[in-house]
């Protein structure tokens, strides 16, 4: 590299103790500020998640720690680098996204070579190895269920891929659908016509779609049907030819609306399921049509399946530390659950053998 390389760092106390120390040299004293962020705050937030010392000196930084951890800090440096390079900005996020994606055990590409979705707004990039993995899906595969906790990315995505193909005339219609499921509401006595009131279980879908592409354009392209964003129950009956479809929130479905659903799909027709298992909000003892659907089709040929994990979390920080601790005290709950259950047995065993 011309203007970014790695030599021996100068080794500091810290650093003799530490199992690896590197220094990264940067040529552009006028992107180096931009790199470290306002007060160091960009190589703060790497020594935090990454577990590495990092130190600058002049337009040097020095990197020690752990072998592993400093691989990873070298290869997060370099991609932010890389991106300043090309005129572009680097903000807490995209620290953030350089973190978790030089966390790979097995890398897939370097951060400034990861795939995009490309849409007349941008390019959607992946931020996290996940998405990464869910991205090369919706390319590839012709349906795909998306599977993962809250802020990963899943329905974001997905309507990503879906505009884009539309813009591209790979589709000539998009259209994105729900369960009219409430999350622990009543809404059903709201004032309003039929529209007025599945309007609140669709909403996510409408931002996602104004992030893509201006909000005149998705009125317009609405009016003339090109996007349809409607209920689960208005599937029954049709064929969906050459159309991107996304079935969110499919942890509220029951297995036959999920059975229907699915066999809506036509000739040159994409479609995308997405659901979190961990927040089904069904009447207690109705089976999930998303939970059916996997284990009746997982493995068949044509159909893909991408589990995101708390670690492709990509909002605010605290939501994968909540999801976490949700985790922890589920399993902690089972746990308990199964000694309970273990100790009853034991004393029937006893009481059977007095």
């Amino acid at each position: 590299m011309s203007d970014l390389a790695a030599t021996p760092a100068e080794r500091s106390p810290i650093e003799r103790n530490a199992a690896k120390a590197v220094t990264l040299s940067f040529s552009d004293n006028a992107l180096l500020p931009l790199l470290l962020g306002d007060h160091d705050r960009h190589l703060v937030r790497l020594e935090q998640g990454l577990g590495v010392r990092l130190s600058c000196r002049g337009n040097r930084v020095a990197i020690a720690g752990e072998p592993a951890r400093v691989e990873a800090a070298q290869t997060a440096l370099t991609g932010l680098w890389r991106r300043l390079e090309r005129g572009e900005a680097v903000s807490s996020s995209d620290v953030d996204t350089a973190i978790r994606m030089s966390e790979l055990d097995d890398p897939r590409l370097p951060l400034s070579d990861l795939p995009a979705i490309r849409t007349r707004r941008g390019a959607v990039t992946p931020r996290s190895p996940g998405q990464a993995a869910y991205m090369d899906l919706l390319t590839r595969q012709e349906m795909v269920f998306g599977l993962g906790p809250a802020g990963t990315g899943k329905t974001f995505l997905a309507v990503a891929q879906a505009v884009a193909m539309l813009q591209a005339g790979k589709v000539d219609r998009i259209i994105l659908s729900r369960p009219a499921v409430e999350a622990g509401e009543r809404l059903g006595f709201l004032p309003g016509d039929l529209k007025e009131k599945v309007d609140p279980y669709l909403r996510p879908l409408y931002d996602a779609l104004n992030e893509m592409m201006p909000g005149e354009q998705v009125v317009r392209r609405m009016g003339t049907g090109e996007i349809e964003v409607a209920p689960l129950a208005f599937m029954r009956g049709r064929t969906l030819s050459h159309a991107f479809v996304i079935l969110d929130e499919a942890q509220n479905t029951t297995p036959v609306q999920m059975k229907m659903f699915l066999t809506r799909m036509g000739e040159g027709t994409r479609m995308v399921i997405t659901g979190d298992l961990t927040q089904i909000d069904l009447p207690t003892g109705t089976r999930s049509g998303l939970r059916d659907a996997l284990e009746t089709l997982e493995g068949v040929a044509g159909i893909a399946v991408c589990r995101l994990t708390n670690r492709d979390v990509v909002r605010h920080p605290l939501v994968g530390r909540i999801v976490d601790a949700y985790d922890q005290r589920a399993a902690a709950e089972r746990d308990t659950s199964a000694a309970r259950r273990s100790r009853v047995a034991a004393v029937g065993e006893v009481a059977a053998g007095k």
